[in-house]
C-alpha cells in the first residue's frame, strides 16, 4: 500500500512538471471551439478569457440600482449562514445554509448596508437559478456561450447567478462540469488545485446538517439525521492545518482573482476554494462532462486515494 501512495504523489509531481501551468493563463478573446478543446478541456487545464463578453448589456446595466428596479419585487433563494461558509464542514458536521426565501430587493438592502440583519447572506442557489428565478435579467445576456457550445456539441445544463457579501466564502469542492465563470462586476478570488493534487487533500465523511436562525437572531446547527453521510474536504486552504494535515504540504494551489469583464475556465474535478469583492455579481455557465475519457481517469486515482487513506 505505501508503494501506491508513492505512485500517486509521484504522479502529482509528473502533472506538475509535464503539463499544468505555473500560474493560470490569459487568452486575450473568444477562442476557435475546436482549439479551446485540444489546449484546454483536453488537457483539463484552466484559463482566464478576456473580452469573452464584452458585448453583454449586463456589463454596463447591471448596477445595484437597476437590479433592484428589474427585478426586486421577485423572491428568490437565498443561502445565510452565521459565519458566511455554507456548505462546509464545521466541527463533526457537514453544515448547510439555511435557505431563505427573500425578495431581491430585501436582499440588496442587506448588500448596501440599508438594514442590519445577523448573518451573511449569498445568493448561490445552482441549478439554473438564473434562468428559473430571474428570467427577467435573461435579455441582458447571452443563453450560452457559443464557443463552448460548439467545442462539446451541447448547450449548458446550468446557469447559475451570483450575488453576495464580501464574508460569503465557498469551502474547498470539485465539479463535475466544466464551468465558464463570468464576472460581471467586483471580483472573485480562486484558490485552484488540479485533480492530480488528490493525494495530499484530505477527506473525511460527516453527519449532514442545516443552520437555522432563531427568533433571537442566534444560528442553530440542525441534523438532517435521515440523510446520509456526506464526504468533504475539512481543509482550509487560507489557514491550512499542516500538523494534522501534513500531506498538503505537497499541494501547488494556484491563486488567481477574476476581475469584471474576464471569464474564467474552470476544469471538470478540479478542486477550488472562492471568496469575493462585497457585491460582487457573476454568472456562470456548467456544461456536464457526461463521463468522458478523464472522468474515468480521475476517478480512478480518487478510489486509489480513498484505498490508500482507509489502509
Amino acid at each position: 500500500m505505501e508503494s501506491v501512495r508513492k505512485r500517486l504523489a509521484e504522479c502529482s509531481e509528473e502533472a506538475q512538471e509535464l503539463y499544468l501551468n505555473q500560474s493560470v493563463p490569459y487568452l486575450d478573446g473568444p477562442p476557435d471551439p475546436l482549439l479551446f478543446y485540444r489546449d484546454w478541456i483536453g488537457p483539463n487545464k484552466p484559463c482566464i478569457i478576456r473580452n469573452a463578453f464584452n458585448h453583454w448589456p449586463a456589463l454596463s446595466r447591471w448596477t445595484l440600482e437597476y437590479l433592484r428596479q428589474k427585478v426586486g419585487s421577485k423572491v428568490i433563494s437565498v443561502a445565510v449562514t452565521p459565519n458566511g461558509y455554507a456548505d462546509a464542514v464545521n466541527g463533526d458536521r457537514f453544515v448547510m445554509p439555511e435557505e431563505r426565501q427573500m425578495s431581491f430587493s430585501s436582499v440588496l438592502d442587506v448588500i448596501e448596508g440599508k438594514v442590519q440583519r445577523s448573518g451573511v447572506f449569498y445568493v448561490q442557489k445552482q441549478c439554473s437559478n438564473l434562468l428559473l428565478e430571474l428570467p427577467e435579467l435573461n435579455d441582458d445576456l447571452e443563453p450560452h456561450i457559443s464557443w463552448m457550445s460548439s467545442a462539446l456539441g451541447k448547450l449548458p445544463d446550468a446557469v447559475n447567478f451570483w450575488l453576495g457579501e464580501e464574508n460569503a466564502v465557498t469551502s474547498m469542492h470539485k465539479d463535475h462540469y466544466e464551468n465558464l465563470y463570468c464576472v460581471v462586476s467586483g471580483e472573485k478570488h480562486f484558490i485552484l488545485l488540479p485533480p492530480t493534487d488528490r493525494p495530499f487533500i484530505p477527506y473525511g465523511v460527516y453527519q449532514p446538517a442545516v443552520y437555522r436562525q432563531r427568533d433571537n437572531g442566534e444560528f442553530e446547527v440542525m441534523d438532517q439525521s435521515d440523510s446520509e453521510k456526506v464526504p468533504w474536504i475539512p481543509l482550509d486552504p487560507l489557514d491550512p492545518d499542516l500538523q494534522l494535515f501534513p500531506q498538503y504540504r505537497r499541494a501547488r494551489p494556484l491563486h488567481v482573482t477574476v476581475k469584471a469583464g474576464e471569464m474564467l475556465f474552470l476544469p471538470s474535478l478540479w478542486f477550488h476554494h472562492v471568496r469575493q469583492s462585497h457585491g460582487c455579481i457573476a454568472v456562470n455557465f456548467w456544461y456536464d462532462m457526461e463521463y468522458d475519457i478523464k472522468y474515468n481517469y480521475f476517478q480512478l486515482l480518487e478510489a486509489l486515494c480513498d484505498i490508500t487513506a482507509s489502509a
